[in-house]
């Protein structure tokens, strides 16, 4: 069985994404890339883990049985069908360390042991409508709207299985090892021996051949017929829905001797949005900064950062190299502003509005270079923000012509 290669952006990712940098065979040519960068490698979609089981399940992969709850009186019924007295409730919010992490009305834990239906609703009961607070969401935290309510499994053992797009690999990599779990990050830290990075060809796609390769690296070779049909559905995946990282941690053996995945990541390319209509309806708009939500409305390419600088520049390569500078020179961006070649006075305004809900700007640089985009607009919208928000924060414009005989 051989799963062809289709054309996809190479695009970083998570944990596989910062491995491959410390341990492939390449360096990336952005080692020293500022956190600015790394977070743009980061970009697309992310769904919920219940979305990544449906997907993992339509291909053939094994997953526990589950159901998804929108109420506490859901979580109790899925919890009666599911019929086993071991079951977990899982809080569907995108962010890590939900195992660990605290609800705002004080329960511990977005990943809780149940023991009977009657104890699912009552604890989904007390996850849903809630804000889970977790070593990422910041103080604020994410609302669980939803929980997972799946069968618990009992494990004797647990791998690591990724693919992703990695640039340093110029294309598709799959990552794999033989201590998965909640600690793959400090086995690559401590052990890097114990992490299996293998290049997929692009010309001849996943082969079983190569899958049994990497199950025997992981110490699977009694199982490897069995892992190499599992690489091949979840490389199907990656390319059928234009996915930049799959990611299974653990994949586990349970005490029956049977493998399932148990917990599951996807984030898929932005910019197949237009021919992946299914994959982009399951965007969760509530689990993203709402600052990026309300520039997705007028089609601005905005990303939230930690620094104090709004920037407004057009073209992702401007931006990025104003941002660099800014870096250079001792300050820190507070955003990333691609307006476009084509936008009007209205969207500059929107920008304006976007870039200062932040209340840590305390300063706005607009960079734009007058190529497709007219500076006249640019300017036009800059005086409507400045006459209709009352800002208060000094802005540095600068506004370059294509040539002497343009007028900005």
């Amino acid at each position: 069985m051989v799963v062809k290669m289709a054309t996809m952006l190479y695009r970083g990712a998570t944990f596989a994404e910062n491995l491959a940098r410390r341990n492939g065979p390449k360096l990336l040519s952005a080692v020293g890339q500022t956190s600015v960068n790394r977070e743009q490698q980061k970009r697309g979609l992310n769904v919920h883990e219940h979305v990544s089981y449906t997907f993992l399940k339509e291909a053939g992969v094994p997953v526990p049985n589950f159901g998804l709850a929108h109420s506490k009186q859901e979580a109790g019924e899925i919890a009666k069908k599911l019929n086993v007295k071991d079951l977990v409730l899982k809080a569907q919010v995108l962010a890590g360390g939900r195992g660990k992490g605290t609800f705002k009305n004080g329960l511990k834990g977005g990943v809780r042991l149940v023991y009977s239906p009657q104890e699912a609703e009552e604890v989904a009961g007390k996850m849903i409508g809630q804000y889970l607070v977790t070593k990422q969401t910041g103080e604020k935290g994410r609302i669980c709207n939803s929980v997972m309510v799946t069968e618990r499994k009992f494990t004797r053992k647990e791998y690591y299985l990724a693919i992703m797009m990695e640039r340093a690999f110029q294309g598709p990599v799959i990552i794999a090892s033989s201590q998965g779990g909640v600690n793959i990050e400090e086995v690559a830290a401590e052990n890097p021996d114990a992490i299996v990075k293998v290049p997929i060809d692009v010309m001849e796609g996943m082969k079983k051949e190569l899958g049994i390769k990497i199950a025997t690296q992981i110490g699977l070779e009694d199982r490897k017929d069995e892992v190499a049909d599992v690489l091949l559905r979840l490389y199907e995946v990656f390319l059928k829905r234009d996915a930049l990282l799959i990611e299974v941690n653990p994949y586990a053996e349970d005490t029956d001797g049977k493998f399932f995945c148990l917990d599951a990541k996807f984030r898929f390319d932005d910019n197949a949005e237009f021919r992946q209509k299914e994959v982009f309806s399951k965007r969760d708009w509530t689990q993203e900064d709402e600052k990026e939500v309300e520039a997705a409305k007028y089609n601005l390419n905005y990303i939230a950062l930690d620094g104090d600088i709004g920037c407004m520049v057009n073209g992702a390569g401007l931006a990025m190299a104003t941002m660099d500078i800014i870096k250079l020179h001792g300050g820190t961006p507070a955003n990333f502003l691609d307006v476009g070649g084509g936008a009007t006075s209205q969207q500059v305004k929107e920008a304006f509005k976007i870039i200062t809900a932040d209340p840590r700007v305390n300063a706005l640089l607009v960079n734009i270079f007058g190529g497709i985009m007219r500076c006249d607009v640019i300017a036009e919208g800059i005086v409507a923000a400045a006459k209709e928000l009352n800002l208060r924060v000094p802005i540095i414009c600068r506004l370059q012509k294509r040539s002497k005989t343009d007028e900005a």
